[in-house]
């Protein structure tokens, strides 16, 4: 600590604290006014006694105490000249927490625990505390016991990746627990992704309708965007770390000891289900088991869809067919409509039913506007037809540019794609007829129709 701060600190010591230990409302109203001030304007030096006054002698005057308070600690931690100065003020910040959970639990009737802890548990990972149970044990306490305002994904993945850090060193966390807080994040994770979404519709069917944007719906958009793309990111960080410990081999014997005592718990046969679906272990008998009992307990959208499963691994597409339209007629979620088409709309495609593959890609873009992931399925298969889709070389390699279009739309409405998108647009218009081709060809401007399963149409670029 250098001379200025520590002379700092004894003259509140020894001079402000007594002068303000009985503090009136009015008093406390100008103290958090001046710190308030400074703040805004991201003077926290400035900021910081006053602020301190505020924090010591009137609490539970105003959670912008704590607002600014945790940003005001924060900078103080990024420029602290010494570690011991970094610590002091890192458990300054950490104690803000509690204090801020015992005056302001809620904000506008909403509980804010979750946030709140979350936020705590983010800060001794960002500054280097090296307890990962007490770091786990503060998400956990978050997440368990306020779920619904613990949204950050970074600290949803991180919740995560210090479960699986205890796991790996054989501490605290077993394989079984690892699993349930994975469920439980993806959950979480897909129902931001659908929030996001939702909101990032209402503005796609504006664009589609012709109508201008005003610009708050601009700035809302990137906001979207860049939290569709912080959303992915870390649900593929989470995904990446159970993929080396999900494998066949293991969800089976693992779902199978523990199926006896969850046999009549649809939520944990619906996950094994859906785990077992998901790392294609669909071929195992316990996968039938789980599915008969899921369907007997809660005849859902869920078990319709996992019969289909079934039914298309026995070789009975007309049976399974009816059961994936029955999934999709029970769900009566639109976002869980679009989701349960996609897959439909991806098992055609691995059957080489491209056709039917796309009509139900399609139906899952009417419900949800913004998954790109269909695009890009339907791209890719009209890439994969371009031979047999042309009656000429010209004419099969401009399947490429409708390929590249279609690709064009997922990047346009899912900016979690847009790299992905980019990357395929290019691939797509790389193998499409060259501008020498059309002049040789001579038919710039022109309009060429498929005439096989894809029944579309693409123009042929001018020069």
């Amino acid at each position: 600590m250098n001379c200025i701060s520590f002379f700092r600190n004894l003259f509140l010591i020894l001079f402000v604290s007594p002068l303000f230990s009985q503090l009136t409302s009015d008093e406390c109203l100008e103290q958090l006014s001046i710190f308030a001030e400074s703040a805004k304007i991201k003077n926290y030096q400035a900021a910081y006694e006053p602020w301190k006054i505020v924090l010591d002698n009137c609490p539970n005057l105003n959670v912008a105490t704590y607002q600014y308070g945790e940003l005001i600690l924060k900078d103080f931690i990024k420029k602290s000249p010494s570690e011991e100065e970094k610590t002091k003020y890192l458990n300054d910040l950490l104690s803000l927490y509690d204090q801020w959970i015992e005056n302001f639990p809620e904000r506008k009737g909403i509980r804010q625990i979750g946030k709140i802890y979350s936020s705590k548990g983010q800060a001794m990972l960002d500054n280097g505390v090296n307890d990962k149970a007490l770091i786990y044990d503060t998400f956990d306490f978050a997440f368990k016991n306020d779920p619904s305002s613990f949204t950050n994904p970074k600290s949803l993945a991180y919740y995560f990746q210090t479960g699986y850090d205890l796991y790996k060193s054989g501490t605290k966390i077993n394989l079984e627990t690892l699993f349930e807080s994975y469920e439980e994040l993806t959950e979480k994770f897909e129902l931001l992704k659908t929030n996001i979404s939702k909101n990032i519709d209402i503005i796609l069917k504006k664009e589609e309708s012709g109508t201008p944007l005003t610009s708050r719906e601009v700035r809302n958009k990137k906001i979207y965007d860049t939290n569709s793309n912080a959303v992915s990111a870390y649900l593929r960080l989470i995904d990446q770390r159970i993929a080396k410990e999900a494998t066949c081999d293991i969800l089976i014997p693992l779902y199978s000891k523990n199926f006896e005592e969850n046999k009549n718990n649809p939520l944990w046969i619906r996950r094994a289900a859906g785990r077992l679906d998901g790392k294609d272990c669909s071929d195992d008998p316990l996968f039938v088991t789980l599915v008969e009992q899921l369907h007997i307990l809660e005849p859902s959208a869920d078990s319709a869809y996992y019969l289909g499963i079934l039914n298309d691994k026995k070789g009975n597409s007309d049976e399974a067919l009816k059961y994936y339209q029955e999934s999709v007629s029970l769900q009566t979620d639109n976002y869980k409509k679009a989701n349960i088409l996609y897959k439909i709309a991806v098992k055609f495609k691995n059957a080489g039913r491209r056709s039917s593959a796309r009509d139900y890609a399609q139906q899952a873009l009417s419900f949800q506007p913004s998954l790109g992931q269909a695009y890009i399925l339907i791209a890719n298969m009209y890439a994969d037809s371009a031979n047999g889709c042309g009656d000429s070389q010209f004419n099969k390699k401009a399947v490429f540019w409708l390929a590249s279009q279609t690709a064009q739309k997922a990047g346009r409405v899912d900016a979690s794609l847009k790299k992905l998108a980019n990357q395929s647009v290019a691939a797509f218009n790389g193998r499409a007829p060259s501008k020498t081709d059309i002049f040789t060809e001579g038919n710039q401007g022109t309009t060429i129709t498929f005439s096989c399963w894809i029944r579309r149409s693409v123009k042929v670029p001018n020069l």
